[in-house]
Formats: C-alpha cells, sequence, structure tokens
C-alpha cells in the first residue's frame, strides 16, 4: 500500500532516530526502512509496526491522492484551401498541414480536429474555402499563461 514517507521521516527526525534506530523500535529490518522511506510502499503488518513505534494511528501514514483533473486550452487556426474539388484540371497545391501542425506543436498545441464548415457546399459548387484546425494544449498548475 502506499504510504506517506514524508511523514515518516518527519516523526523519526522529530525523535532524533536513524533509519536503524526506526527499525529496532518498530522490529523490522533496516532494509525495510529503507525501502519504504525511498519507494513509498509498506504492507500493512510493516506500517503497524512504524505506527506503534511511534505511538500514533496507523491513518497517520496513510498518503492524500487527490486526484486532479488535466485543464486544457483551446485555440482554432485558419487554413487557407485553394484546392476546389470540382475546379477544373488545373491542381492546385494543398496547404502543407504538416509543417503548419508542426510549428504549432512546437508551442505544444496538439490537434483535436480539421474542421471543413463548407466541404457539403464545395462538392457541389467547386468552391474553395477554408480549413479550420481545432487545437488544443494542456494547461499546467502553476505555470505562466502563454
Amino acid at each position: 500500500m502506499i504510504i506517506d514517507t514524508q511523514r515518516i521521516i518527519t516523526l523519526r527526525k522529530e525523535q532524533a532516530w536513524s533509519q536503524e534506530e526506526l527499525a529496532l523500535a518498530s522490529g523490522l529490518n533496516i532494509r525495510t526502512i529503507q525501502r519504504i522511506e525511498s519507494q513509498g510502499h509498506a504492507s500493512l503488518q510493516s506500517k503497524k509496526a512504524i505506527a506503534a513505534a511511534f505511538d500514533v494511528a496507523i491513518s497517520t501514514f496513510d498518503k492524500q491522492l487527490t486526484p486532479s483533473l488535466k485543464q486544457y486550452e483551446f485555440k482554432t487556426l485558419t487554413i487557407e484551401n485553394n484546392q476546389g474539388f470540382l475546379a477544373g484540371l488545373k491542381k492546385s497545391t494543398l496547404p502543407d498541414l504538416a509543417s503548419i501542425l508542426n510549428q504549432q506543436g512546437l508551442e505544444g498545441w496538439s490537434l483535436v480536429q480539421i474542421l471543413t464548415p463548407d466541404l457539403a457546399q464545395s462538392v457541389h459548387t467547386g468552391k474553395t474555402g477554408q480549413l479550420v484546425a481545432v487545437l488544443q494544449r494542456e494547461i499546467h498548475q502553476g505555470a505562466a499563461e502563454c
């Protein structure tokens, strides 16, 4: 089980105990104490033994996990598309989507979807239009907004 190692270390230092002294007081092996403090995992029996050594409730070492929801910001990017579906025999070049999206990726943006709002109309009329890229990036807590 996950255990609050910082709480164990704090209590051990308040007692002015080394890891070896905590091992003696709790009846656990020194290697067990070292592993618990470094990895943050302990069996229920080890957790009980450490709690008894410090004379505290076993719940003292419960790790408080706070689930965090990822937050995103979104933006749209309009990409000119001069390619008509029925525009004639002359083929115009498509926008270099890879280059455009890779440039956005360097700034932390990832593609969610590309929209072609006038796609249905374009098929019938040969009209050119714009592509709209919907992009997102994660907002990191405590980071300044870009």
